[in-house]
């Protein structure tokens, strides 16, 4: 282990990697996968060793027998990783480094296995039967594996006697994992908990700066008053892009105490301040817990966008607030907003062109009067010694609160005397845009919402789609999905074919190795039992089959098929070799391979096992891979010891069959030309 992780240091410089989140999950992982090979060839050592072999005799001969195998399961293994290498997008970039770091690893691994392992055994292996601690250690271990080894040799006799029924089971297991996929929820990443919050708060359109103010630190004072919070920051009016460039929104930024004190996740927390930020009127605020994986730029009100797009203005003006009201009456959703902002107030002032004149009023006149009064002119610069200072003009801010200021207004007539503006002019207040966004230059209104605890995003995505088919939007209206959301869609469209390509890929691999079309389907046989366990573990548990979820079954897929090219190994040497029976070939086969078939999978099993325990900032992101490739190996450890067997005799009964009737097509085809 330690030779194979500091080689794969070696090949992550070369690469110029970094250790970040994905390579050292991949380190972690490979702390289980590196000792495989080393295990199958030791094991194979010692029996040699046990039979009477000298050291070295034992080591060369153990270690020439194995290679092969060995060999098979490493590029096998490896093979899984060339579809992850070629996914594309935001995914594919993530995880090329946690691809190529398992494979150095599996590859170093394989090398040092058939050289310095074998060497090892020469050098330091001793023998079960010799004294001293070392014999009684071998003998008092060797005990639990003869009652384990002796129970799975009664059972897979009876299982060799009855093969309908673990056929029947095999394909049982076939139907259960397509229905266990299409059932368990789906997401895209898992949600971490890092310790930060963001918000932002949208008040009333037509509110105003003194106004927000003041809502605004009602709603900090309600946040630093909760106990899982350190600090919290909040801003209006500073623009910055997105939602905050109105003068009716603010953001917050939260940090959270480490959650050793709080006791409480970030969701946990915003749901508490979910309740308690409800009873400030009229300025409603909306959290998100910041994540490491985003995918978009777009600043918004929630964690995942959905936006309406349109040809006009006026349809998504009349559209828009309607699928809101829709998407807030779904269970799946919390945290509905909008960024449309149509619904401003502006006092439009009408002149009358004809009594200002007879004031000596000019429209110049009149436009500089209400930039002055209210567009903050910049009048004058005072300097000091160590800053300078803007002069501002401006009326007192309490006037600027209604329309109805402008009725004392007053500008210098002709003569000198002041007309008040009422004189000359009327005005109204009417509703104006605070902002009109776009995408792909066409009009745009993107749609926020956030998860609550328990829903995956595959059923928010589902009920929103739902939703917008069943309020008949125009054709000139479209709907589509940004961002996260958007990532997720294209991730779960490839899922399936991202496992089909890793299937494909071991076959071919198996198939140069082997040279036959029927032993890789008995070897791949191995993994619906897999994926059973995966899945039901991701559901215990109750976690989202996310990607990192998915990137744990593709690994399974590398991982499981082992126990089946170790028996299969055997048994088709004991067949060609030994000339023995397929049943009697495979029956030894099995019994043979029982050790390193347990030793590996429950290296492998302890290995990820930290994964899916682990704790502390970020572990939430790591997890489902763990639990997956736990959940994976457990079950399928208990199936494809039984299975494995079973579907290697009957698909070697097919392939007699077939060739049977070849061969007959052939003597009738000689006989019918010679006839002629």
């Amino acid at each position: 282990m330690p030779v194979s992780l500091v080689g794969t240091f070696g090949v992550m410089y070369l690469l110029r990697f970094s250790l970040d989140n994905l390579s050292l999950m991949a380190l972690t992982v490979a702390t289980g996968f590196v000792v495989d090979d080393a295990i199958v060839v030791l094991e194979n050592i010692t029996r040699h060793r046990e039979a009477g072999l000298g050291p070295l005799e034992a080591a060369l001969l153990g270690a020439r027998e194995i290679g092969f195998t060995v060999v098979s399961i490493s590029i096998s293994l490896i093979a899984v990783f060339i579809p992850i290498l070629l996914m594309g997008g935001i995914v594919g970039r993530l995880f090329r480094e946690f691809a190529m770091t398992l494979s150095a690893a599996i590859l170093i691994s394989l090398v040092v296995s058939l050289t310095t392992t074998p060497m090892l055994c020469a050098t330091l292996l001793g023998r079960r039967d010799e004294p001293g601690p070392r014999g009684r250690l071998y003998r008092l271990s060797e005990r639990f594996f003869e009652g384990m080894h002796g129970f799975y040799a009664r059972t897979l006799a009876w299982v060799l006697r009855h093969p309908r029924a673990i056929l029947a089971v095999t394909i049982l297991t076939v139907a259960v994992n397509v229905y266990l996929f299409v059932l368990v929820p789906k997401g895209f990443f898992p949600q971490q908990d890092t310790g930060r919050i963001t918000g932002v708060v949208q008040a009333a359109q037509d509110i105003s700066f003194q106004a927000m103010r003041e809502k605004l630190g009602q709603i900090v004072e309600i946040i630093r008053s909760d106990p899982a919070v350190e600090n919290v920051i909040g801003f209006t009016g500073g623009g910055g892009g997105g939602s905050g460039t109105t003068t009716n929104t603010a953001r917050l930024f939260i940090a959270l105490k480490p959650l050793a004190a709080r006791k409480l996740s970030a969701d946990q927390v915003i749901g508490r301040l979910r309740g308690r930020l409800a009873g400030v009127v009229g300025a409603p605020s909306y959290l998100q817990a910041v994540q490491d994986l985003r995918v978009g730029g777009r600043a918004s009100n929630a964690q995942y966008q959905f936006t309406l797009q349109g040809d006009s203005i006026q349809d998504l003006n009349t559209w828009a607030p309607r699928i809101v009201q829709r998407l807030r009456g779904l269970p799946q959703v919390v945290d509905v907003s909008s960024d449309q902002q149509d619904r401003g107030q502006q006092a439009t002032v009408v002149i009358d062109r004809s009594t200002a004149s007879r004031f000596g009023i000019t429209p110049q006149l009149i436009d500089d009067t209400l930039y002055d009064a209210f567009g903050q002119r910049q009048v004058s610069v005072m300097y000091t010694l160590l800053n300078q200072y803007h002069v501002v003009m401006e009326v007192e801010p309490k006037y600027w609160q209604r329309p109805e200021t402008l009725g004392d207004i007053y500008l210098p007539g002709a003569g000198g005397a002041m007309v008040p503006l009422s004189a000359f002019t009327r005005y109204a207040p009417t509703n104006t845009v605070l902002a009109v966004n776009h995408q792909s230059q066409f009009p745009a209104v993107t749609l926020s919402f956030n998860l609550p605890p328990g829903v995956a995003l595959g059923q928010a995505v589902a009920a929103i789609q739902a939703a917008t088919l069943h309020a008949g939007l125009p054709a000139a209206i479209r709907g589509s999905f940004q961002g996260t959301a958007q990532a997720f869609q294209a991730a779960l469209a490839n899922q399936p074919l991202l496992i089909a390509a890793a299937l494909v890929s071991v076959y071919i691999v198996l198939g140069v190795l082997y040279e036959s079309y029927v032993h890789p389907i008995t070897i791949l046989s191995t993994l619906p039992s897999a994926g059973i366990g995966a899945i039901l573990a991701l559901l215990i548990c109750r976690a989202d089959l996310s990607v990192i979820a998915l990137i744990g079954v593709i690994l399974l897929i590398g991982i499981v098929k082992k126990n089946a090219i170790m028996m299969i190994d055997f048994a088709l040497e004991a067949e060609r070799g030994g000339g023995r029976s397929p049943e009697e070939a495979i029956y030894q086969a099995c019994l043979l391979r029982f050790r390193p078939i347990m030793m590996t999978t429950m290296a492998a099993l302890l290995g990820a096992l930290p994964l899916a325990l682990g704790t502390g900032v970020g572990s939430e992101l790591r997890r489902p891979l763990g639990i997956a490739i736990v959940g994976g190996l457990v079950v399928s450890q208990l199936l494809t010891l039984y299975t494995t067997p079973v579907v290697y005799l009957e698909l070697d009964r097919l392939r007699l069959a077939l060739q049977r009737l070849r061969r007959g097509r052939a003597r009738r085809a000689v006989a019918q030309a010679t006839h002629a």
